[in-house]
C-alpha cells in the first residue's frame, strides 16, 4: 500500500562499528576499498570547510582528468584484474549435445579497452568575493605514487602549477606504498605524511610524519593574509567516512591488509586487533 510504513527487522539499523584503529585504518588502503574512501574523504573535507569558513570562503571539488592507456605503469591499480561479464548460461546446451558430437569453440563478444579516462578529485578553497583559488588540497591516490604512471604525471603537473602560483598547497598521503614526497632533506620516519606549502614560505613547507599507531593530525590549512589558518581535523574526517560507509561490514580484520606490512607493522596490528577482540 502506497505510503504504508514497512517495519525493518530488529537487527537492521544498528549503529556502525567505528574503525578499531586510533589513526589511519590500513585495511582501507585495499585497492578495492580505496576509490570509495578517496571520494568520501574529498566530500568530507569539502563539507567541513564550506560549513566552517562561509561566508568568507567556500570549497569545491574539482577534477584532474587524464588518459590511462595500456602502456601506463599505473594501470594495474586503475583497471581491475577481473571484470565481471554477463553472458548467457550455455552450460545446459553443452552437456545436452548428442553423444559423439564435436564441441566447437565459440567466440565471446567483449569490449577491448585501449584507453580509460581517469578522473581524480581534489578540494579547492575559493575566495567567495573574488572567486580565486586560495588553497588546493590533494588526497593522493595509488597511481599518483607509481613512477612513470600517467596519474603521477598528472599529479606532478598540477603540483608544479600550484607551486608557481599564489595558491597554497596541501598534500595528504594516506597510502603506505609507492613513492614518497620529494624533499630537500631526508624525510622523518612515518607511514603516512601530510605536506603543507604556504605561498609566503616556499620552498619551505610543513610536513607531518604519521605512524600507524598514531591518530591523524589536526592540519593547519592556510588562507588569505590576515585570516587565521583553518584547523582541519583529519581524524574526524576519516572517522565520519568510516561510519557513513560502513567499512566494518566489508573488512576482514582476521587477515593482514594489502599492501604488505613490515614485520614491525604486522606485529603491532596483530597485537592491537587482538586487544580489540577482532582476532583470536
Amino acid at each position: 500500500m502506497i505510503g504504508e510504513k514497512v517495519a525493518l527487522p530488529k537487527e537492521m539499523g544498528n549503529p556502525a562499528m567505528p574503525s578499531p584503529f586510533p589513526g589511519m585504518d590500513p585495511y582501507l588502503e585495499n585497492p578495492a576499498t580505496w576509490p570509495n574512501l578517496h571520494l568520501n574523504l574529498i566530500a568530507g573535507i569539502q563539507r567541513r570547510l564550506t560549513r566552517d569558513l562561509r561566508p568568507r570562503y567556500f570549497a569545491r571539488a574539482e577534477e584532474r582528468v587524464y588518459i590511462s592507456d595500456e602502456d601506463d605503469p599505473g594501470r594495474p591499480v586503475i583497471v581491475p584484474d577481473v571484470r565481471i561479464i554477463a553472458k548467457q548460461d550455455d552450460s545446459a546446451a553443452i552437456w545436452n549435445r548428442p553423444e559423439g558430437s564435436v564441441a566447437t569453440i565459440e567466440p565471446v563478444v567483449m569490449t577491448t579497452l585501449i584507453e580509460d579516462e581517469i578522473h581524480e578529485p581534489r578540494v579547492e578553497v575559493i575566495d567567495a568575493k573574488t572567486k580565486s583559488v586560495v588553497t588546493v588540497i590533494e588526497v593522493l591516490s595509488p597511481t599518483n605514487k607509481i613512477a612513470g604512471s600517467r596519474g603521477q604525471e598528472s599529479f606532478r603537473k598540477k603540483r608544479s602549477e600550484v607551486m608557481g602560483s599564489s595558491s597554497h598547497w596541501v598534500e595528504i598521503d594516506l597510502l603506505r606504498s609507492g613513492l614518497r614526497l620529494v624533499a630537500g632533506e631526508i624525510l622523518p620516519r612515518g607511514d603516512y605524511f601530510v605536506h603543507v606549502s604556504r605561498v609566503d614560505r616556499r620552498p619551505k613547507g610543513l610536513v607531518w610524519p604519521i605512524r600507524l599507531h598514531q591518530p591523524l593530525p589536526v592540519v593547519d590549512i592556510p588562507l588569505l593574509p590576515g585570516d587565521d589558518d583553518y584547523r582541519l581535523d583529519l581524524q574526524q574526517i576519516l572517522n565520519a567516512a568510516y561510519d557513513d560507509s560502513g567499512y566494518d561490514l566489508e573488512t576482514d580484520y582476521t587477515v593482514d591488509p594489502p599492501p604488505p606490512l613490515t614485520a614491525e607493522q604486522a606485529e603491532w596490528i596483530d597485537r592491537h586487533l587482538r586487544s580489540q577482540g577482532l582476532r583470536k
